[in-house]
C-alpha cells in the first residue's frame, strides 16, 4: 500500500511545481527525451513526471537525481547556505547579559573562613 504523501501548503506546492517547472525546461533545452533522463536518473518515467509536475508525494532523492543528470546538482549548494535568520538568533545567544552569580556562591561568601592559626 503506497505511502500518502505529506500534507503541503499552498506556498509550498507551488514553489515545488516551479522546481518541477524549471526541471521539465532544463530538461528541454538539453533535448533530453523523458524516457532517456528517467533512465540516468535510475527512477520509471512515471516518477520523472511526478518530480516535474512537483508532486510532493516525489522522493526528495528523485529530484536530486534528476538535478543530477540535468547536470544542476550543484545548485543544492546554495539551498540554505546563508541562513539569515538563524545567524540572527546565533548572534543574539552569544551576546547574552552577564549573569548574577548564583545563590550556593554567595551562601559559600557569607560563612565566615576557618581560622587555620593554632591557639594558644
Amino acid at each position: 500500500m503506497p505511502r500518502k504523501p505529506p500534507v503541503v501548503f499552498p506556498q509550498e506546492q507551488r514553489l515545488l511545481a516551479a522546481l518541477g517547472e524549471r526541471l521539465r525546461l532544463a530538461r528541454l533545452r538539453r533535448k533530453l527525451s523523458n524516457a532517456v533522463v528517467a533512465q540516468r536518473a535510475g527512477i520509471s518515467r512515471a516518477t520523472l513526471y511526478k518530480v516535474e509536475a512537483g508532486d510532493p508525494g516525489a522522493t526528495l532523492g528523485s529530484y536530486i537525481r534528476v538535478l543530477a543528470v540535468l547536470g544542476l546538482e550543484n545548485d543544492l549548494q546554495a539551498l540554505a547556505a546563508d541562513d539569515k535568520v538563524g545567524r540572527k538568533l546565533q548572534d543574539l545567544e552569544l551576546a547574552s547579559p552577564v549573569r548574577r552569580p548564583r545563590a550556593a556562591a554567595k551562601r559559600a561568601d557569607s560563612v565566615p573562613p576557618l581560622d587555620t592559626k593554632p591557639s594558644s
